[in-house]
């Protein structure tokens, strides 16, 4: 189905600028809204096609509102948020702030609007209980360990009621570990894109924990792409997918894989070891066969494709 304007909320970040360039990349106009408190501008610079900038901080609602109004969008793509989890578990408040409070906000001008429908970003490593099945379901039960984790399963639910209370039709991607360009290794960056920059710059990559615990490592094009499926599907029978490969990789395995992309001597990588940090569960991994079926993803770009690409764009930089 052909999308003649988007919002894209995070449009300048890691993950919503590859929206971004995928929408753009098939005619739509895009309107960012960003306030490049972790984005990036530059992020955009490369995008051919019609894109425009608004900076904005979410969490001014009145702003935000006449600024979705005057594009005139068809669909919003949310993914503005605070994404790290271990500043969560330290200033709940601002992670509340901006996940709950600013997504409310990006709901009401979405509803305010009338889009066709408004595509959400939540985890799917951080929002389902630690007893759950790996892989995971969409109907396994929700108990996130992590203030970041809370604060996406109450914008959830805050979902459901904007589809009950003013008919928004949202739908929910729940995410793996996004990796691949444009992932800041500086910033609040995922530990593959600081494995890559460490390995890079030989530096010893650090370790937290046993190394055992595992994530569903999913590369940020097919990210990109179960963005615009889940916005083109005429019928969607669910609220809720799942996002990622459904492949469990330990961190010792992703090391390994890493290193292996980089052309780095195994022998000469010796990882730093690091206490765990709070709020992290042990193992992550997704059941995707519900996005599979229903919004007809392909296959999953393989682990050591998706880190050599990284490698290739840090080395750009």
């Amino acid at each position: 189905m052909a999308v003649d304007r988007a919002v894209v909320t995070g449009g300048a970040g890691f993950v919503g600028s590859s929206v971004v360039e995928a929408l753009a990349g098939r005619g739509t106009s895009v309107l960012v809204v960003d306030d490049l408190s972790t984005g990036s501008a530059a992020n955009l610079d490369r995008i051919a096609g019609d894109v425009e900038l608004f900076k904005h901080d979410i969490r001014d609602g009145a702003p935000l509102r006449d600024a979705v109004a005057a594009f005139r969008p068809d669909l919003v793509f949310h993914l503005a948020a605070r994404t790290d989890v271990r500043a969560s578990m330290s200033d709940p408040q601002d992670d509340a702030s901006v996940n709950v409070l600013g997504s409310i906000n990006v709901f009401s001008a979405a509803a305010a609007a009338g889009v066709r429908r408004l595509v959400n970003t939540s985890t799917g490593g951080a929002i389902y209980s630690p007893a759950a099945p790996i892989p995971t379901p969409e109907t396994a039960p929700v108990a996130p360990l992590s203030a970041y984790g809370l604060s996406k399963r109450v914008v959830e639910q805050y979902a459901d009621w904007f589809r009950s209370s003013s008919g928004l039709d949202v739908v929910t991607l729940r995410y793996g570990n996004v990796y691949g360009p444009r992932q800041d290794p500086t910033g609040d960056a995922g530990v593959v894109a600081i494995f890559c920059e460490r390995l890079l710059t030989g530096r010893r990559p650090v370790v937290f924990g046993d190394g055992t615990q595992t994530r569903d490592f999913v590369y940020v094009a097919d990210v990109a792409a179960a963005n615009l499926a889940a916005a083109d599907a005429a019928v969607l029978p669910h609220r809720v997918y799942n996002v990622g490969t459904g492949t469990e990789v330990s961190i010792h395995e992703l090391l390994r894989a890493a290193v292996k992309a980089a052309g780095a001597d195994p022998g000469a990588v010796v990882a730093v070891p690091a206490p765990p940090r709070p709020g992290e569960v042990h193992r992550s991994c997704l059941d995707v066969r519900r996005a599979v079926a229903e919004l007809g993803l392909g296959r999953p770009v393989p682990l050591v494709d998706g880190l050599r690409r990284t490698l290739d764009w840090i080395r750009s930089r």
